[in-house]
């Protein structure tokens, strides 16, 4: 189990995969930075974890599924995968836009990924857990109000 907030890199090619893992770890210290070439391998992680928060670097295309079946395919467990997901692409069409919006998916990066444009997408999304846990540390009343699982 980490103590932070987890980014999970998904990508069957193992270079880039490997690349986009090496670029977040270079800013990236509220969690740990795991990375997969295999999403059967992700999602089975991803079921085993005892916390269902992190944020995803999801490849569109993972061999011969989509990286929106991976997002759907951890959805219980992670009811918030979509909305903390970056979706990257070698091609960033019409239709893979369309997909992220009808999936909820806010943050899409066309390869070869600029590293500010990977760090800004990350912080975007880590930035909503930081400012909700600075306001449950600063506001006792409102932490009592949220529910416990």
């Amino acid at each position: 189990m980490s103590d932070g907030l987890d980014v999970i890199v998904v990508d069957d090619d193992p270079d880039v995969c490997e690349l986009v893992s090496a670029t977040i770890k270079r800013f990236y210290t509220w969690g740990k930075v795991l990375s997969f070439t295999d999403a059967k391998a992700a999602t089975s992680y991803c079921h085993g974890r005892d916390i269902g928060v992190a944020i995803f670097v999801v490849d569109v295309f993972l061999g011969g599924a989509s990286g929106f079946y991976f997002l759907d395919a951890i959805e219980k467990k992670f009811p918030t995968a979509h909305s903390d997901a970056i979706i990257i692409t070698g091609n960033a069409s019409d239709d893979i836009v369309n997909m992220c919006v009808a999936s909820d998916v806010n943050h899409l990066l066309e390869k070869p990924i600029r590293p500010y444009a990977l760090q800004l997408a990350v912080r975007a999304i880590a930035e909503k857990y930081l400012k909700f846990a600075k306001k449950l540390f600063q506001d006792p009343d409102f932490a009592k109000s949220i529910p416990r699982f």
